[in-house]
Formats: C-alpha cells, sequence, structure tokens
C-alpha cells in the first residue's frame, strides 16, 4: 500500500500565518509540496515569506481584517485569482481575550465570537463551494483543548472552539461525499503569543505542565506532521475527527 503525504501541486490557504502556529503550519505544508496563501493582519510577512520560499514554493499573502465580516468573500475570491485555486484550507486565526466572567464584556465577547467563529464559518463555506466545484479538497479547522474543557477567564474562546468542532463535524457530514474533507486539530497548551500570560504566571505554568503527560508544552513545530497529514492523500478516509496534538492532556 502506497501512503501518499505529498502536497506537490496544491495551494494551501492558511489563515493567521504571520507567526506562531500558522507559520509553523504553513512551514509544514510547503515541506510537503505546497504553494501557501498566507492570510494576515499585516501585508507583509516577510518572516513565513522567507522559510516557504526557501523552500522552493510560491508564497502569496493577503492582508485582512477577519474580524470584518463582509471582506471575507472578497478574501476568498483574492486568493483564488491568486494561485488559480485552492486545494487546502487552514482556518488558523484566532484571538482571545481574558477576563472573570462577571466582567466579561459584550465587546470583548463580540470580536472573539467574529474572528473565531463568524470567520472560520464564512471562510468554510466560501472555500467550500470552490472545492465541491473541483470535486476535492482539504479544510482544516484549529480547535484547542478547550473545545472540551471550559478553561478560566477565556468564555468566548471556550465557546468558539466548541462551536468549531461543532462546525467542523456538520460541514464533514455533508460534504464528505462531494470529496471534501472536514477535519480540525486540537492543540494542547503550546509556547505562542497567545499563552504569554499563562507561561508567566510560574506557578500556574509548573502546574500545567505537571498535568501533561509528555512533561512539556508543545511548539508550531509539532504541528507540520499533523496538519499535513490532514492535508494529504494519507488522510482520505477521515472525515469530521478532531485530532488532539496535546502531548497526552486529554488523555490523562
Amino acid at each position: 500500500m502506497k501512503i501518499n503525504f505529498s502536497l506537490e501541486g496544491k495551494v494551501a490557504v492558511v489563515t493567521g500565518s504571520t507567526s506562531g502556529l500558522g507559520q509553523g503550519m504553513a512551514v509544514g505544508l510547503a515541506e510537503a509540496g505546497a504553494d501557501i496563501i498566507g492570510i494576515g493582519s499585516s501585508s507583509e510577512q516577510p518572516e513565513t515569506k522567507q522559510k516557504v520560499e526557501d523552500l522552493g514554493r510560491k508564497f502569496y499573502t493577503i492582508s485582512a481584517d477577519l474580524s470584518e465580516q463582509d471582506k471575507i468573500a472578497s478574501v476568498v475570491k483574492d486568493s483564488i485569482s491568486k494561485a488559480g485555486k485552492v486545494d487546502i484550507l487552514v482556518n488558523n486565526a484566532g484571538i482571545i481575550r481574558r477576563n472573570q466572567a462577571e466582567n466579561f464584556t459584550d465587546q470583548d465577547w463580540d470580536d472573539v465570537i467574529d474572528v473565531n467563529l463568524n470567520a472560520v464559518f464564512r471562510l468554510t463555506r466560501e472555500f467550500g463551494k470552490h472545492m465541491i466545484e473541483n470535486g476535492s479538497g482539504k479544510i482544516i479547522n484549529i480547535a484547542s483543548m478547550l473545545s472540551f474543557q471550559g478553561g478560566l477567564k477565556v468564555p468566548a474562546y471556550s465557546a468558539t472552539k466548541h462551536a468549531v468542532a461543532g462546525l467542523t463535524k456538520s460541514f464533514a457530514n455533508e460534504w464528505s461525499s462531494k470529496g471534501v474533507n472536514v477535519n480540525a486539530i486540537a492543540p494542547g497548551y503550546m509556547e505562542t503569543a497567545n499563552t504569554a500570560p499563562i507561561r508567566e504566571d510560574k506557578d500556574r505554568k509548573a502546574y500545567i505542565t505537571s498535568r501533561i503527560p509528555q512533561g512539556e508544552w508543545g511548539t508550531p513545530e509539532d504541528l507540520k506532521g499533523p496538519v499535513v497529514f490532514l492535508a494529504s492523500e494519507a488522510s482520505s478516509y477521515v472525515s469530521g475527527h478532531i485530532l488532539c496534538v496535546d502531548g497526552g492532556w486529554m488523555g490523562s
């Protein structure tokens, strides 16, 4: 049996690709052979661009504020126009706001919902139409350990990540028969800008680390293998799955 992890000739869209997990996954996809369309809040993504182009792959940049829902359709149109097609979508972009539940503001709630949920739904729907027309595609949403747990001081983030897991399964139910696989990756505790406030609290970081069976936090590089698997033909019979990449957290 030949297992095909190659992404040669494929085009992958990665949102939030400027740094962190998005950059790690973009580079991983490029290492497997894909050209990359990086969607970020900045018009320039020099570090990601350099890493991808050093691999001999093309890197296209699209600047977009994904909280502006009326701009989503143009983001999709521009992406397809730049590369001619899109085979893979990684919905990685997200924001987090922290506050006690009783003090969590409506503005913070709305901001997180718009980027982490509404944009994911609309990007999936619009790129999905393109993939259905082409008869194939891979959509990979980024869920979280908080797709399964409540967390502390992050009610909006937790709500969106629960919803992303549900959206993943819902789209998968409708589209797997149309050649489009929809799955999600749920990263565990990763060393990124989003987790900086937690890691700065030495006691909390130590407690969290003690609960990770592998004994250490993950890095963006740890998502390379999982995202390539879900983007490749190797996962052609995987649909509606939430893949935990967490050092064993969910099993502990």
